[in-house]
């Protein structure tokens, strides 16, 4: 049995995405109970040149509800990046979450073939469906992903790598 398209996206976004919030409930609960301003976890980076936490969020957000949206065909939602608390942040992933359940296997399956174009100022990126989802947006979402997980773990959060998997 092979995998489809929908198998290999819409799930796995949902999962991370969970195992991704219950890490945010940890870190309001460490800010809250070690007395840090939950700003400084929701603005600390890795590196200077790096986006902070919450950018991190916003980013894989925007990255697989624009994978779902290219993939099915339909018109990309789009949110303001304006979050500045874990409930805000919680929030998002939820409305995020929300829009991905809203897609059927019907609507991304058979999606392999579709042409996908992402414009940027001055450039312009062509793929095939699946090359999109595979080399654009899995890579692009774990990447988010697990640097808001190092973030957290950097500023002293005891998160493991269970956290990072949830359930399994």
């Amino acid at each position: 049995m092979s995998l489809s398209m929908y198998q290999a996206s819409i799930p796995v976004f949902v999962r991370m995405f969970g195992n991704l919030s219950a890490i945010l409930d940890k870190a309001a609960a460490y800010a809250d109970a070690k007395k840090i301003d939950p700003a400084v976890l929701l603005n600390a980076r890795l590196a200077p040149d790096m986006h902070p936490l919450t950018r991190q969020v916003q980013i894989a957000s925007d990255a697989v509800k624009g994978c779902a949206a290219r993939l099915a065909g339909v018109e990309i939602p789009s949110y303001a990046d304006t979050e500045s608390s874990f409930a805000e942040l919680q929030a998002r992933i939820q409305k995020t979450v929300d829009f991905l359940k809203g897609f059927s296997p019907a609507q991304i399956d058979g999606s392999e073939g579709r042409e996908v174009v992402l414009k940027f100022p001055g450039a312009e990126m062509k793929f095939t469906g699946q090359d999109y989802l595979q080399h654009f947006v899995l890579p692009n979402f774990y990447f988010h992903v697990t640097t808001a997980y190092a973030i957290l773990r950097h500023n002293g959060l005891a998160i493991g790598k269970m956290d990072y998997l949830g359930g399994v």
